[in-house]
């Protein structure tokens, strides 16, 4: 073995027993949570470069919704200043950000029970920044799986709100001192890096009377949702189905999407990923297994299932456009609603800062 492979060996092992003690943190406060919900305040967000997806809906909106409606204090961020870590323009960005909270409470967010708010909004969140950047070294930014992964993708130089998204993450997190984030395996390491600043701060300037909570990831079990070619449902690859999209506009869509020259339809991800895509979004919109409903379509082909699966998907999402396209009459009440949260969360933000400049005796 090579100085190399083993280093790329210990860092796989370290990354192995750092996500099996999130894991056992997770399990052990997901079991606290249910039963004394009331002590938990959860943050989560978006970025708005674009519309909210299935993917988005499975995958952590409906979670949201439930931890409300059991009595957590949840917070939603739409993070607008991280849509720039990638990207050069922000084109869209406000009718993006309007569409997200119409989406929110169409899925069932009460915004008189969850805070939703921008980022560029609460200027004392973000001025968090600068004290949490000396909690944190070059290396331990550079390392982050995130941020290597989204340069890659972006094709951009690693410009410094790139390189300090964790950290702005932490902000995100810590502001509002939540103390439990549901996420999915791969931004473990977001929270991770909030632990860590978290505890330093505490350590470095109040040892005695700890400003900041170190904050849970509960790690969720919801499946990657596939895209409808098979790929992973993103909006930059135009294979989402859209969660305001019209009964048209979906079955347009559907109609249009890959699947195979085999005509037997079977649930097979591995091997036929583009034909399992669309048994899997029809299982999801119906609580059915996948398995089941290839099994039923059968000989019938990918005609048949592509029929099945636009009939299941405007079904599900029928209740969500009914209650959208009503909410969409009073955009005035939107922006009531987001300028809201907004005022809120500066009264959080405003508190919590005054409290880390007391610590770092920087009140005159």
């Amino acid at each position: 073995m090579t100085s190399q492979d083993a280093q790329y060996t210990a860092a796989g092992n370290e990354l192995s027993a750092s996500f099996l003690a999130a894991k056992k943190r997770s399990d052990a406060t997901l079991s606290e949570l249910e039963a004394n919900p009331g002590k938990f305040r959860m943050l989560t967000g978006d970025r708005p470069t674009g519309r909210l997806h299935l993917g988005h809906y499975f995958g952590s909106i409906k979670g949201r919704v439930e931890m409300q409606n059991r009595g957590v204090n949840t917070n939603i961020i739409i993070a607008d200043y991280q849509v720039i870590t990638d990207r050069d323009t922000t084109e869209h960005i406000k009718d993006n950000v309007l569409n997200m909270v119409l989406d929110y409470m169409a899925a069932g967010i009460d915004p008189s029970k969850t805070m939703i708010f921008t980022h560029s909004a609460v200027p004392a969140e973000n001025q968090l920044l600068l004290p949490f950047l000396s909690l944190v070294t070059e290396a331990e930014l550079h390392r982050n799986p995130t941020v290597k992964s989204e340069m890659e993708a972006s094709g951009h130089a690693l410009t410094g709100l790139l390189l300090t998204y964790p950290v702005h993450q932490a902000c995100d997190i810590l502001f509002c001192k939540a103390n439990v984030v549901p996420i999915g395996k791969d931004n473990l390491p977001h929270v991770e890096i909030t632990r860590t600043i978290a505890r330093r701060f505490n350590e470095r300037y109040a040892p005695k009377n700890p400003v900041f909570p170190e904050p849970a990831a509960i790690l969720s079990d919801a499946p990657e949702i596939p895209g409808l070619d098979g790929r992973k449902m993103s909006k930059s690859y135009g294979n989402s189905i859209m969660l305001g999209a019209t009964a048209e506009e979906t079955a347009k869509l559907i109609k249009k999407s890959p699947t195979d020259s085999e005509r037997r339809i079977t649930f097979d991800p591995v091997n036929r990923p583009q034909v399992s895509a669309l048994v899997t979004t029809a299982a999801l919109c119906t609580g059915r297994s996948p398995e089941d409903i290839a099994n039923e379509i059968g000989d019938a082909g990918a005609g048949a299932l592509k029929k099945y699966v636009t009939e299941t998907v405007n079904e599900f999402l029928a209740p969500h456009r009914e209650r959208r396209a009503e909410l969409a009459k009073d955009m005035d009440s939107v922006r009531d609603i987001l300028h809201d949260g907004n005022r809120r969360a500066n009264e959080i933000a405003e508190q919590t800062l005054d409290e880390v400049r007391s610590a770092m005796g920087m009140k005159y």
